[in-house]
């Protein structure tokens, strides 16, 4: 009876998985809010250089460094879209701006006004990662301190650019010295073999000039901070061109954080439906249906998700494996796991060794749960759930000892 009340405690340990820990995607922002999917006027650049992306570049004797280049794409064109430029020191990665609509950017680095963040750089709040960026990563110095010299403040650092579908070169700036010329150059984007997804709706690009006058006011209302006035306009966008994908996706933006849940997510089917292959909603939809723990629908929208785009996504995975583990669907949650755990190189989202040891206690392959355990304990080991984990663990090395001593006596019979 001890074995069976505890394996029924452990074998529930999934079921608040996708709701427990604070949702981190491992695609950044395309851009600034508004920037998503758009050519037209408010796509918004907000280079911190006063100058513009062009413009000279103040110098950089009272401490402060500035870097400006280019993206393009690997066959000479610039990107689509508004791309994000990150700066990686040690592996913790923070946003620093934006291109431009020809691919230009500049920056002051550490300076991040108006640059939106993506979770897993802030204190995500999940088990095993840092709540501040490592080394040189740091956003500047503490108050009242003078900023670090430059080379302190780039030291094993790269600077790489962020799009759906795409992979992108680096440029080490570590060996960068003051005074250096503050042009870094281009990054080059190489599209990615089997990505589907795109960064850009090409449903909305067809969108009437009326409709799009509404949406770029929606985008300056999102900017000024009047999420009524925005909702209002990207409503009216949408009731002038209904296949205003873009347009839907801001609005359901708008709605999450006004906590219009149910809305938010309508908002976000409405603009899979206006086009499948515009990648942004699928992201903040999952997020949603896990909260809300439907899981039918979070399946399937992360199925949909990882058939656009199976490589720039751990967090699908994740999401999948968790839905199928509460749906009774183990294979397929095991594959979606390990499919996962494989793409995540960086440990990121050591809550798929916790699902991936859920899966296997309910396959009764005991030995298997404690392994991947001791990998989730030891990738977070500050976990609120670490002592609750701890005393799993043991339990299934328990039980896997059990099972051995089992086999051993039915080989001698």
């Amino acid at each position: 009876m001890r074995t069976s009340i505890r394996m029924r405690s452990f074998a529930g340990l999934a079921i608040g998985i996708a709701i427990s820990f604070q949702v981190v995607w491992a695609q950044k922002p395309l851009g600034p809010p508004g920037s998503s999917g758009t050519l037209g006027p408010g796509a918004g650049h907000l280079p911190p250089n006063p100058n513009g992306p062009s413009g000279p570049v103040p110098d950089s004797l009272d401490g402060r460094i500035y870097l400006t280049g280019n993206v393009m794409l690997d066959d000479g064109t610039p990107p689509p879209d508004s791309v994000t430029i990150e700066r990686v020191c040690n592996g913790a990665p923070r946003a620093q701006g934006y291109t431009d609509q020809r691919g230009r950017f500049s920056f002051q680095v550490g300076q991040t006004a108006g640059v939106v963040q993506d979770a897993s750089e802030e204190a995500s709040g999940m088990p095993g990662t840092s709540h501040a960026p490592a080394g040189g990563a740091s956003l500047g110095p503490p108050q009242g301190q003078k900023p670090l010299p430059s080379d302190m403040q780039l030291a094993g650092c790269d600077l790489r650019a962020v799009l759906s579908g795409f992979r992108s070169d680096t440029l080490n700036l570590g060996g960068r010295r003051f005074m250096d010329d503050p042009n870094v150059g281009t990054i080059v984007l190489h599209r990615l073999a089997g990505v589907e997804g795109t960064a850009v709706s090409m449903t909305s690009l067809q969108a009437p000039k009326e409709a799009r006058r509404a949406y770029d006011k929606g985008l300056q209302d999102v900017r000024k901070s009047k999420p009524e006035e925005a909702a209002r306009e990207f409503r009216k966008a949408v009731d002038i061109y209904p296949n205003y994908a873009t347009a839907w996706y801001e609005l359901g933006r708008v709605q999450v954080e006004n906590e219009e849940s149910a809305q938010a997510r309508q908002s976000f089917a409405h603009a899979m439906a206006a086009d499948a292959k515009f990648i942004s909603p699928y992201p903040p939809l999952a997020e949603l249906e896990a909260k809300a723990k439907k899981w039918d629908e979070l399946a399937e929208t992360t199925s949909k998700l990882l058939k656009l785009d199976a490589v720039d996504y751990p967090m699908a995975y994740l999401y999948n494996a968790t839905a199928n583990l509460n749906l009774g669907q183990l294979d397929a949650a095991e594959k979606s796991a390990l499919a996962g755990e494989k793409l995540d190189t960086p440990h990121r989202y050591p809550k798929m060794e916790q699902v991936l040891a859920t899966i296997l206690a309910r396959k009764k392959d005991y030995a298997g749960a404690a392994a991947h355990l001791r990998t989730y304990l030891l990738l977070a080991p500050d976990a609120e759930d670490a002592a609750r984990l701890k005393k799993d663990l043991a339990e299934m090395q328990r039980l896997s000892g059990a099972n051995q001593q089992a086999n051993a006596a039915g080989a001698h019979e």
